[in-house]
């Protein structure tokens, strides 16, 4: 019987400068189940090609794959593995008992597993692969703690498309065909990936992303983002260069990996490309890449058939990309962490609704406030999570556009104060803007709202803690594109230069506090350290201050 290749993908940067590109391992199609290729009319046409010898089948994934030696060919298609395997290689099985019993839907319990089993490293031709184990995507996602951070970094790929005409993403519920559960849909109209742009991103360790305004930097964002969301995920991707028209298809699945007990990441994929001549999409990378990936694709993603696949192209234009994050991880209720019923203009996080204690007539001002409803409200969180953003760019949120909101409004009694931190060698000039929340001193809310890059990465940083009101109420803004944000863009790397930045903004705190906090009814301290000269400076004179 004849033999299907498979993609076996090395992210390894010293494999990339040497010219060791996808390796294709032999997959046997006894043991794998094929689609049949169906003539389907989508927005582009049929899709050509001829009935397959193999057949969709719905059984449980019980059996036993294997993967023989790989051969040397390069290809960008097919089912991609993280790492190339070695000539020697006895190659992925079905029979590991990592996962025996069914994978837990509570994101924060579905990383069990023996931890005598791991990542498999293999020789060839003298250097050591590591093959990246699927446990790696639960590890790799505990880096998102809050669900809204992982949309926001989905959320960060569409901004990046700016530059390349994107005008919206598109935040909404969608549903899965095969059960009816509630899924996650991001969708914008960007410039697209094409087959090689798409098996990047859906593998380990490539950025290309070079820009500096781009937010997106690590190449692993949507990895990370996508799997704290969910247990799996499929894009949708549509690319148009020099008049030529792909169409792609990956699926990044927990459950399918862990299910089938692979012992390395596989990424199903499919690539069409546009006949102008024809008026179809044809398949791409060959007949059996195609087919063994298509039948994965239709027995693990929520569409059983291809026709229902490609008619996820057929609202994106001739260039977009679509995301749908399926098997959404449960709270301890029960329930999905999304929630979508409570609000439906919004996405909740149930189990995140802060309750604030302060006095009974101020209860309900403070967690009415802002700095309280962006932790559960994804639509609050999204009117401050940028910065800036072009006029002709909308964020949507389930069908209705999400309207940008400045904190700086918020505040009373504003001063700009400038800080020089010095960064390799230079001595960059930035302005905090600073003051009280205009219900001071009701709110029991402060802190510093600390961008980079336009986009928001500590939210309310409390610089500092008081027992005697001394800075509460006083609320900051800066941009800080001079440190550096964690993989997961909820924190910074603890540098020197942010220890620097974080006693600052302490300091700050407290000389504006005693500089003001008698014009809105507080008692000074005794011996207030003042921030200038006059206390109250115009706006349009910022006030000096060094590191």
């Amino acid at each position: 019987m004849g033999i299907v290749d498979i993609i076996d993908l090395s992210s390894d940067d010293e494999s990339e400068s040497v010219g060791v590109g996808p390796v294709a391992v032999k997959l046997e199609p006894e043991y794998v189940t094929s689609a049949e290729k169906q003539h389907v009319t989508g927005k582009f046409g049929l899709v050509k090609h001829e009935k397959s010898p193999y057949h969709v089948t719905r059984q449980d994934a019980d059996e036993n794959i294997s993967y023989s030696a790989p051969s040397t060919g390069h290809s960008n298609s097919s089912v991609l593995e993280q790492g190339p395997s070695p000539v020697d290689d006895t190659g992925i099985s079905y029979a590991s008992s990592i996962c025996a019993a069914p994978l837990s839907r509570q994101f924060w319990k579905a990383g069990s597993y023996d931890d005598a089993v791991g990542s498999r490293i293999t020789v060839k031709d003298g250097k050591n692969y590591l093959h990246v184990h699927p446990m790696f995507l639960h590890s790799n996602a505990t880096s998102h703690k809050w669900a809204f951070g992982a949309i926001a970094e989905l959320l960060d790929n569409a901004v990046d498309e700016i530059q390349n005409g994107a005008t919206f993403v598109i935040v909404d519920k969608t549903s899965n065909p095969r059960d009816g559960s509630s899924a996650l849909l991001i969708q914008d109209d960007g410039g697209g990936m094409d087959p090689e742009a798409i098996r990047r991103c859906m593998s380990f360790g490539f950025s290309d992303k070079n820009s500096k305004h781009a937010i997106g930097q690590y190449g692993n964002g949507f990895k990370t983002s996508s799997m704290r969301l969910g247990a799996d995920a499929i894009v949708f991707s549509r690319h148009m260069n020099n008049g030529i028209l792909t169409q792609s298809i990956g699926l990044l699945s927990y459950t399918f990996l862990m299910r089938t007990q692979l012992d390395r990441i596989v990424v199903p994929m499919v690539n069409y490309e546009f006949n102008t001549s024809t008026g179809s999409l044809d398949m791409l990378n060959g007949k059996e890449h195609f087919m063994a990936n298509l039948s994965l694709l239709l027995r693990w993603s929520p569409y059983s058939s291809e026709a229902d696949l490609l008619k996820q192209f057929d609202n994106m234009g001739s260039h977009g990309t679509k995301v749908i994050v399926y098997n959404l991880w449960f709270g301890d209720d029960g329930n999905t962490e999304l929630d979508f019923d409570t609000e439906p203009k919004d996405i909740r996080i149930a189990w995140d609704i802060k309750k604030v204690e302060t006095r009974p007539a101020w209860k309900r001002i403070n967690e009415d406030h802002i700095a309280n409803r962006f932790r559960y409200s994804l639509r609050v969180y999204l009117s401050i999570l940028y910065l800036q953003l072009p006029k002709s760019f909308q964020i949507i949120l389930r069908g209705q556009a999400v309207k940008p909101h400045s904190i700086a409004d918020d505040l009373k009694l504003v001063e700009f104060v400038k800080y020089t931190p010095q960064t390799g060698g230079t001595v960059e000039e930035i302005f905090v803007t600073i003051g009280f929340v205009k219900e001071a001193p009701l709110l029991n809310i402060h802190g510093f709202n600390v961008y980079h890059k336009h986009r928001l990465i500590l939210p309310f940083w409390q610089v500092v803690r008081y027992s005697d009101s001394r800075g509460r109420g006083v609320v900051g803004i800066m941009q800080a594109d001079f440190v550096e944000p964690t993989h997961d863009k909820q924190d910074f790397e603890k540098t020197s230069l942010f220890q620097k930045l974080e006693a600052r903004l302490k300091s700050m705190t407290w000389e504006y506090w005693d500089t003001h906090c008698k014009l809105i009814g507080y008692r000074p301290q005794d011996k207030p350290r003042t921030l200038v000269t006059q206390p109250h400076p115009s706006l349009r004179q910022p006030l000096v201050s060094t590191c």
